[in-house]
């Protein structure tokens, strides 16, 4: 693909009920210019998919879309099988919807969670310690990110950490020990990534990006083991609109103890 192809790619994301981001393209293309792919017949492109390679060890499959009428025809499929030889032979991730897990499971790839989406009204507030990214900051939130999802990111986290007038971002501290990027999207605003060292440090980010937008539904993707932050939205009255199954082909990355939720399903 190249950018348009994406755009249209999120397009159809967004007819599924995807709901991304405004400005997601420039940001995805970043991380793997030679990750994403789509599938034409008498040139028009019917199907998409993305593998993007983080690094040299992890990639992560998304995107995967086929326009109504060309599905059952195997288009898709073919489609899944030439995008995974661009991983190599990385471990490879994924969050699909539950019920083609029998499929994903045919090319490999094992359960080990579940991501929820969040959905709701939150007050947003700003508080002592929040500030701007700067460009400085970024090498080191790459590696904060890191440690708490158990892989990087670092073509795809320096255009998300970038400011833009649909997205922007918050670090807490001077010394940052934790940060967030809220996004406007097709309807609403999503939350992610999300790394924190505690529930209270994880509010004050939360609240102080809501703060940064005009009043909006908020959606979180939070994975499963992430507790605190699950009864946080469910304390705030938030409720699940959304699941995948997070689901890995070879060993699953080794997360760390801090709280996080994550930027896109995409993108892992």
């Amino acid at each position: 693909m190249g950018l348009e192809d994406l755009r249209r790619a999120l397009d159809w994301a967004a007819t599924e009920g995807w709901n991304p981001g405004l400005g997601d393209a420039e940001a995805f293309l970043a991380a793997d210019p030679e990750g994403f792919f789509v599938a034409d017949i008498d040139e028009q492109t019917v199907a998409a998919i993305s593998v993007v390679n983080h690094g040299p060890e992890f990639a992560f499959l998304g995107l995967y879309l086929c326009l109504p009428q060309y599905r059952g025809q195997s288009i898709g499929y073919g489609l899944w099988q030439h995008a995974l030889t661009h991983a190599g032979d990385r471990v490879v991730g994924l969050d699909g919807v539950p019920d083609q897990q029998p499929n994903y499971r045919k090319s490999g790839f094992d359960l080990t969670g579940q991501t929820y989406r969040f959905s709701g009204s939150l007050a947003g507030r700003q508080a002592k310690g929040l500030r701007p990214v700067s460009s400085a900051d970024i090498p080191d939130l790459i590696a904060l990110e890191a440690h708490a999802n158990g892989y990087a990111k670092p073509g795809f986290m320096s255009a998300w950490l970038t400011d833009m007038p649909a997205r922007r971002s918050l670090v807490l501290g001077d010394v940052p020990r934790g940060f967030v990027t809220i996004r406007t999207c097709r309807d609403g605003y999503k939350i992610g990534p999300l790394v924190a060292e505690s529930i209270a440090d994880a509010e004050t980010l939360i609240r102080g990006a809501v703060d940064l937008m005009r009043p909006g539904e908020v959606m979180i993707d939070v994975p499963d083991d992430c507790v605190p932050l699950m009864r946080f939205c469910e304390d705030e009255g938030l409720t699940v609109s959304f699941n995948t199954a997070r689901m890995y082909r070879g060993s699953p990355p080794r997360v760390g103890a801090l709280l996080r939720a994550i930027a896109t399903m995409e993108l892992g």
